[in-house]
């Protein structure tokens, strides 16, 4: 059998499953927050953190959102993450009472990253793997660490080879 590229093991997640799991990870979030159950803000982190941060903030009527923008891809590669937005200083500190949202984490750099900088924040991806599940304080699925997750947001409809498909 020829050997597969790493995004050729394939988990696609639809516009309805990422706004089942955003919920589910809401659900999973309400009144866990430090300041009597409730978190003072959500910020997303973008791209892929946006959609889920902003489920997240509906479902618990969070009306204080903000982002945090890191590079960690570029294409399917990854490369050392870089901060170019930062949220608002006077609302993040050192992070305590804010929640912080993801689509996924994959090797944890990332969050690693966003988390030296906000020490006390509590992290919540939508999905997690194995290398990067330790950055993360609350997340719904874990996939294989050789999955590549295919958002809605980064899909066309197209055909798409099996998994073991012909050599």
């Amino acid at each position: 059998m020829k050997e597969r590229l790493p995004h050729e093991k394939g988990f696609h997640v639809s516009w309805d499953q990422i706004h089942r799991d955003g919920r589910a990870l809401a659900w999973r979030l309400d009144g866990q927050g430090p300041d009597s159950g409730s978190w003072r803000a959500v910020v997303g982190i973008t791209r892929g953190g946006l959609v889920p941060a902003m489920i997240v903030s509906r479902e618990l009527d969070i009306r204080t959102v903000d982002t945090i923008s890191v590079k960690s891809y570029n294409w399917q590669e990854q490369q050392a993450p870089t901060v170019i937005k930062a949220p608002q200083a006077e609302l993040m500190g050192d992070g305590h009472g804010i929640l912080i949202v993801d689509d996924l984490v994959d090797s944890g750099k990332t969050l690693e990253l966003v988390r030296t900088l906000y020490p006390r924040a509590h992290f919540a991806t939508v999905y997690a793997k194995p290398s990067g599940r330790p950055m993360v304080d609350t997340y719904i699925t874990e996939v294989s660490q050789d999955t590549w997750i295919f958002f809605p947001w980064d899909m066309a409809l197209q055909y798409v080879e099996p998994y073991r498909g012909r050599d």
